[in-house]
């Protein structure tokens, strides 16, 4: 259920008008009453045909036109308008039991708390199966002002309370990180205009489509007046940024003049102080062991810095700054990913948004590793290879598994959804980038007795899983990937290993597929050269019985220098 208390307005009959009307769309059936602060001699239009709007307005306005008489100055903004719907999916409430939630949703405002009998005036319209129209005029009977301070948190916790007892819909509570729902005026403003989304919901896809590609504020605003966006920034005397408001091209009121939406009214975390943490953090110094035989593409370094993601989950401040971060590098990969998985992609980074933030203050230099991985890709010239892209994307549904699990370790409901909805756009990606490296890696399977030998060793490596993983119908690719790794002088079974522990099967859906990933990603890098050495070494004794063996593709009916090996370990 939700009860949406609409900014304060002026004109009671105006609205009452509206509630007794047919709609914008004839969408009014049968509007009447179904609570009030006083029944008894309320006139009510849609059930007396007596009663007139005019004669309702005045009897609610009572209280504040002798407030206004004995103080002589006007009231304004003295009408307050709540909306209550059930979900579609709620059974038909009658109207006793309407008037049972309209009583509620007043009290827990402030509007006409619990047995106070000097209250507002107010009433509960129905002119539809599934909402009421709540109206009350803020003047007290005894003249004072109500105290509504955090009244919408209020409505939202007895709305809470209100599905349990009525068996309706459990919707989440909320925690103040939301951005504003568009106005009706907003949505259709888009409709008439032929826009698919509001002026609001536009400028924010914008904005974090440009994050990426800026290192500060200032940035930030130039990039978003290139693409042709309006930019408005207040500043101070000095000449230093202190906000800023940004419009839609198009959008203008009714006198022709651009309209400008501030940033934190596009979404909380968008205002000037948050962008600047996010985008001006300094660099911290590269550790002394960071790893330097990785490519220098930004994309392997993106996949790199999501494989340790799992240690910076631990401080809270550090969590909420790397989820933000991955927020910004799923936005780069949509930017640069082939056009067939672009829809997902996007699908995602706008799902991900409300699990970017949370009342937890971010850390957000923690995560600067992430955020210039997400700006290397924004400011690349070339997309990625298929096995390298699989890779990132396998990364990031591990990524966001990590985000889903904090956000329900804390609690917030709405983050933990929203990276829930993220999830299933991140693996339909995943599931088809990976086809093609699939049906290539299946096309050369290694020979019978190799297969045999890498059973072996993924029972050894990770026995709590092995069996569904050679029964995944990915399993050949996967030999085919730990083949190549072996011909490139990596272990096997190590590879298995360390594949398992960078990203728990449990809850893989197909865990062949995220190992052939893992692997594919790690075995890129030369194996060291110790290992590679002692691997040669046995390869050449196993071999002295033979003629000295030519280097086969993996599809090959040749014996590879591991099946050599294998052969002299029996």
């Amino acid at each position: 259920m939700i009860a949406a208390i609409k900014p304060a307005g002026s004109n009671t009959r105006g609205l009452l008008a509206y509630l007794y009307g047919p709609g914008r769309h004839d969408e009014h059936t049968d509007p009447h009453i179904v609570a009030s602060f006083a029944m008894l001699g309320m006139p009510d239009p849609g059930r007396d045909e007596d009663a007139t709007l005019t004669q309702l307005a005045r009897h609610l306005d009572e209280p504040v036109q002798l407030r206004n008489s004995e103080f002589g100055k006007k009231v304004t903004d003295h009408v307050w308008h709540c909306p209550v719907r059930a979900a579609p999916e709620d059974s038909r409430l009658s109207d006793t039991e309407w008037a049972e939630i309209a009583q509620r949703i007043v009290e827990a405002a402030g509007i006409a708390p619990a047995g106070d009998d000097l209250g507002c005036r107010w009433i509960a319209v129905r002119h539809a199966d599934d909402h009421i129209h709540i109206l009350a005029t803020t003047v007290r009977e005894d003249g004072r002002r109500p105290r509504l301070h955090d009244s919408g948190v209020r409505v939202g916790d007895a709305c809470r309370q209100i599905e349990k007892d009525y068996g309706l819909r459990q919707l989440k509570k909320g925690d103040h990180t939301a951005g504003r729902r568009p106005t009706q005026a907003e949505m259709h403003k888009s409709e008439r205009l032929g826009w698919e989304q509001t002026s609001r919901d536009w400028l924010q896809d914008r904005i974090r489509a440009a994050i990426p590609h800026a290192g500060s504020a200032e940035e930030l605003l130039a990039y978003l007046e290139a693409d042709g966006i309006a930019v408005k920034p207040r500043r101070g005397p000095s000449g230093d940024l202190l906000g800023y408001a940004l419009g839609r091209p198009g959008d203008l009121n009714s006198h022709g003049e651009q309209i400008f939406h501030p940033g934190g009214k596009i979404a909380p975390d968008l205002t000037l102080p948050k962008l600047k943490a996010r985008l001006e953090t300094t660099v911290p110094e590269e550790h002394p062991t960071a790893r330097r035989d990785q490519p220098a593409t930004p994309w392997n370094q993106a996949t790199d810095a999501l494989d340790t993601l799992h240690t910076g989950m631990a401080d809270d401040t550090h969590a909420q700054a790397h989820i933000t971060a991955v927020g910004e590098l799923i936005e780069a990969t949509a930017q640069k990913a082939p056009t067939h998985l672009q829809a997902e992609l996007r699908a995602a980074s706008r799902a991900f948004a409300r699990a970017q933030r949370s009342q937890i203050r971010a850390e957000n230099q923690a995560a600067h590793t992430l955020r210039t991985a997400a700006r290397d890709i924004a400011h690349s010239a070339m997309g990625p290879d298929g096995s390298t892209l699989v890779a990132l994307l396998a990364a990031l549904v591990w990524a966001t598994v990590l985000a889903a699990r904090w956000h329900e370790a804390k609690n917030h409901a709405h983050q933990s959804e929203a990276a829930r909805q993220t999830l299933h756009h991140l693996r339909n990606a995943a599931d088809h980038a990976l086809t093609p490296v699939l049906d290539s890696l299946a096309t050369r399977q290694p020979n019978e007795q190799a297969r045999r030998a890498l059973v072996h060793d993924v029972r050894a490596a990770v026995p709590d899983h092995a069996e569904r993983i050679i029964e995944d119908p990915a399993w050949p690719s996967l030999a085919t990937a730990l083949a190549d790794a072996e011909a490139g002088g990596h272990t096997p079974r190590q590879l298995l290993k360390e594949a398992a522990a960078q990203r728990e099967l449990t809850t893989a859906r197909q865990p062949a597929r995220v190992l052939i990933t893992r692997i594919q990603h790690t075995s890129r890098n030369p194996a060291p050269n110790l290992r590679a050495e002692a691997a040669r070494r046995r390869s050449t004794m196993g071999a002295q019985p033979f003629s000295q063996p030519r280097r086969p593709s993996p599809g090959s009916t040749y014996a590879t220098p591991g099946d050599l090996r294998r052969r002299v370990r029996r």
